[in-house]
């Protein structure tokens, strides 16, 4: 077998989708094989996520990442030429150790991420096999029901609707390719409906329509007239789920204020304003109903709705081992969103996958809104069987992206695969 070694690595600064700097990494082994990996960045992210580390300069209005590519080029390049890329506890490790810090400050979260990924990539391909297939083994079979993000508001949308995300959950698809096509005629539904309603169709940053709405609630009855008019039955074949985002809504003290309508709300009133829309509507998910510090709001309200729907710590546990552990102890929420880059390597990511599953919390594996071509995440999605991913509308090519290798990956696994929840 040629060698698997490491030979170098390079980094260099691209683009998001949002036209913000970001890191891309190639991984050369001394086999001549390479592989590239990229990574996104969030626009509403939590205070705990592993450190974005940007140059605060001048260029780029402070957002470019020339310091995290010369940390790949320099430190990291020397730190683990040599290393057999099978190896990837090594890997990771050996970069959080030369880190040193809490929350990748010293290297960039961006840069031990970019690596990381490449890493694996290279990995696979030296045995000539897929992602997914590498990351998992022989049980990596489960399709993830896809989380699509149709309209869009808060941070994610410069509009009067606080809610950051509706999205449309095909839970009574027989497949991934039948979920895609329910979920793409539903968005295309919604699109009609909006422009025969008067509202724009312009779109967000996830891809998701983004209309000024009278009120929160219409974006409900507008999703469930799409799911109606696309022949699909609402809380049976396609749900509804809702990213509330309330980190955004908080003032870090435990009082809570809807931003773009400038009023105050009550933690209490919180509490009842998401019972009466999950009485209202097909909702089987919620994620970040209230703020990365309130594990108390979010036990509460599991015990009480924990049974009927998802309740999704985002922001809450930062895809971060420890804060999750401390969320089961609390039993603060029923699910974890998973997003590499808050933590910044595959060990890590992979490790919360892992406490999750054994705990009984769902696990939800995500992109970004500023994102890449970068499709990593629908390979770990199948290599876990997390069975659930969240990666934007059936529009834009970076979400896009994500369902095409999805779709590759249903066709070779030609027959032998499963669609949904597997834990």
């Amino acid at each position: 077998m040629q060698s698997t070694k490491i030979k170098k690595i390079t980094a260099s600064q691209i683009f998001d989708s949002r036209g913000t700097p970001t890191v891309s990494a190639m991984v050369t082994l001394e086999s001549g094989i390479t592989a590239w990996a990229a990574v996104p960045s969030g626009a509403s992210t939590g205070k705990y996520e592993a450190v974005e580390l940007r140059d605060h300069e001048k260029a780029y209005n402070g957002k470019s990442v020339y310091k995290a590519v010369n940390n790949v080029n320099t430190l990291i390049n020397e730190l683990l030429c040599g290393i057999d890329v099978k190896d990837q506890y090594k890997i990771d490790n050996k970069m959080i150790d030369a880190d040193g810090t809490e929350n990748k400050s010293k290297l960039g979260a961006n840069a031990t991420l970019a690596v990381s990924l490449a890493c694996a990539k290279a990995a696979a391909k030296s045995f000539n096999m897929e992602l997914y297939s590498y990351l998992g083994g022989i049980n990596s079979n489960t399709l993830p029901i896809p989380m699509m993000n149709i309209l869009n508001g808060g941070a994610h949308a410069d509009n009067n609707i606080e809610i950051q995300e509706f999205m449309i959950f095909p839970l009574g698809a027989k497949s991934f390719c039948e979920a895609m096509q329910m979920g793409t005629e539903i968005y295309c539904e919604l699109k009609n409906i909006l422009h025969k309603e008067g509202f724009p169709t312009s779109i967000g940053d996830e891809g998701g329509f983004a209309p000024n709405l009278e009120k929160d609630e219409l974006a409900l009855e507008l999703i469930v007239k799409s799911i109606e008019r696309a022949g699909y039955r609402p809380g049976e074949d396609v749900f509804v789920c809702l990213d509330v985002a309330a980190g955004e809504w908080s003032d870090g003290k435990g009082s809570y204020k809807f931003p773009k309508k400038d009023k105050p709300v009550k933690v209490s009133e919180l509490f009842s304003y998401y019972e009466e829309l999950i009485k209202k509507y097909p909702i089987i998910s919620i994620e970040d109903p209230f703020s990365d510090d309130d594990f108390d709001s979010f036990s509460k309200f599991t015990e009480k709705n924990g049974n009927r729907i998802q309740i999704v710590g985002d922001d809450l546990f930062v895809t971060n081992e420890k804060r999750l552990r401390k969320g089961i102890s609390q039993k603060s929420g029923n699910a974890i969103l998973i997003k590499p880059n808050q933590v910044g390597t595959l060990t890590e990511t992979l490790c919360a996958i892992k406490t999750a599953q054994k705990n009984n919390y769902m696990t939800v594996i995500s992109h970004r809104s500023g994102e890449t071509e970068d499709t990593s995440i629908a390979d770990i999605a199948v290599a876990t069987n997390s069975g659930q991913i969240k990666t934007g509308a059936p529009a834009r090519s970076e979400r896009v992206c994500k369902y095409n290798r999805l779709l590759q990956i249903e066709n070779q696994l030609s027959g032998h695969s499963t669609y949904g929840f597997m834990h």
